[in-house]
């Protein structure tokens, strides 16, 4: 028998609970492939003896495991690893950046004027991208004489619930510091070296991830990470994988890079990874843009199967993964899944986050984790878009970080928002049972609702703006041959009292 005792650690002082302990150091022996496919775990007593902690302790990681798909139940003998997963490994990303694995040809390109010592650097890209005429691929939205009550959006965090004034306490603080001002700004493009080195140990806790500071740019929100990685990663022609239906605003940039978008299907599973396979058969693909938590627009999970299988799907067919984590710190029914950044992934994954959904929409910090090679290239490229970020904004949050603010903070609003999340659905299946069809989300901060056809949403928009509710009228969701006649309906940036209110409003509407 494998030594339980020692590959599965406690600390009995540490933050996390023990069952969560037991069940995170299974899950990376599992990545890691020292638990296999198949393999048959010791029963919850004997496991408990093992460890000396309580059974109950032992059932509830196992319930934990489970609910993640990790194990599985065997009739008459217990649990044992799920068999579909692969053995993978973990990793992290190689010092120096070695990326020729991402390149078609495997070899690196070089962009006319690069700086440096005449070699070519890893991720130059061509700049060029074609204009598109205004109004293309554009969401347009309603004109607002008067400000709406109430606005239901696609999933916002309530800023009344951030711990802004320890934040501005921390930002005043820095203004008012001498020294502070007298920084050497040109070195700042990539964050404030606080914030980047507070990042390494956050990422490190909160996601398993093992990176250094050079692997992290601070951006000004993660909209900037998805536009500086297209950026560096596609030129005009390219082939991009993209969920269907998926994130508006990031085909957005995609297509105004010149790239050729494929689309894959996205179940309640997540993105359909068979699909992705099919389409790298018949193109050369270049990049896949993923959402892995509560995919935007749906809300649904990838499963941990399908996110090993798409790290193999990257490997034999040569292409990159931009992971689009944007809401990781949201999760009500079990704990979130390992970013695929965290796996053994060869330099192919760029992760992206974003502290503007953890905390509030207006605090725009964002980051962006990769080869140290694709940093350097993306620092560069930020600083023609913007020399620096709110550098004393950065000081202020990785202080926050350092405390435990932070994470005090997304223990509490994750209680409230789950409880918000259980008012909407109860709201929509008294009062709009037979107009909303959606899947209560596992986490996240809105629900895929989907109107019957007798309830047209465009129409539904403009009659709830005249009674003060502003909602989408749907069209950014709809993509080139399917009006999917659904919005996301954010419910953690309104109180239950508004939420309400807005359902009273649509039913009236109806």
């Amino acid at each position: 028998m494998l030594p339980f005792d020692k590959l599965l650690p406690i600390d009995r002082a540490a933050a996390p609970a023990v069952y969560l302990q037991v069940a995170n150091s299974m899950i990376q022996h599992i990545r890691s492939g020292v638990l296999k496919p198949g393999f048959l775990l010791p029963g919850t007593r004997e496991l408990a003896g093992i460890l000396g902690v309580h059974r109950k302790t032992v059932v509830a990681a196992f319930d934990e495991l489970s609910a993640q798909g990790w194990i599985e139940a065997v009739a008459r003998k217990g649990f044992h690893v799920t068999r579909e997963l692969p053995e993978v490994r973990p990793g992290r990303w190689a010092k120096g950046g070695k990326t020729g694995e991402w390149t078609e040809d495997g070899r690196t390109r070089k962009r006319a004027g690069d700086r440096g010592n005449g070699k070519e650097n890893a991720f130059s890209r061509e700049m060029a991208a074609p204009f598109y005429p205004v109004g293309k691929g554009r969401m347009r939205l309603p004109a607002l004489t008067v400000p709406p009550s109430l606005i239901i959006d696609d999933g916002h965090p309530d800023s009344r619930l951030a711990p802004l004034e320890l934040l501005g306490r921390e930002y005043r603080a820095r203004l008012n510091n001498r020294g502070g001002r007298q920084q050497v700004y040109a070195t700042m493009t990539a964050g404030s070296p606080r914030m980047r080195e507070a990042m390494v140990g956050y990422l490190a806790d909160t996601r398993g991830m093992q990176a250094s500071v050079s692997n992290i740019l601070i951006t000004h929100g993660a909209q900037m990470s998805i536009y500086i990685a297209a950026q560096l990663l596609l030129r005009p022609g390219d082939a991009v994988i993209v969920g269907e239906p998926g994130y508006y605003v990031a085909t957005q940039v995609f297509e105004n890079l010149g790239a050729n978008l494929l689309r894959a299907p996205v179940d309640e599973y997540g993105i359909d990874v068979d699909a992705v396979e099919r389409l790298c058969r018949g193109k050369v693909v270049r990049m896949l843009y993923l959402v892995p938590h509560h995919h935007h627009p749906t809300t649904v999970t990838l499963s941990p199967e399908r996110r090993m299988r798409l790290l193999e799907i990257a490997e034999k067919y040569n292409f990159a993964i931009v992971e689009d984590d944007y809401d990781y710190d949201f999760h009500y029914s079990s704990s979130p899944y390992l970013p695929l950044a965290a796996s053994g992934h060869n330099n192919r994954v760029v992760y992206i986050g974003s502290f503007s959904k953890s905390l509030s929409s207006s605090i725009r910090v964002g980051f962006m984790v990769g080869p140290e090679a694709f940093i350097l290239e993306g620092v560069y490229l930020r600083r023609l878009i913007e020399l620096r970020g709110d550098n004393h904004m950065e000081d202020a949050l990785a202080e926050l970080i350092r405390n435990g603010d932070v994470g005090r903070h997304l223990k509490k609003v994750n209680r409230i928002y789950e409880g918000r999340r259980d008012h909407l659905c109860q709201l929509i299946d008294e009062h709009l049972g037979g107009i909303i069809d959606y899947r209560k989300p596992s986490g996240g901060m809105a629900i895929w609702a989907r109107f019957s056809k007798r309830a047209p949403v465009k129409e539904l928009a403009v009659r709830a703006l005249k009674m003060g509710l502003y909602m989408s009228d749907g069209q950014a969701y709809n993509t080139h041959n399917k009006d999917y006649n659904a919005i996301r309906m954010g419910f953690a940036s309104l109180s239950e009292e508004e939420m309400d209110e807005a359902i009273q409003i649509l039913k009236k509407c109806l």
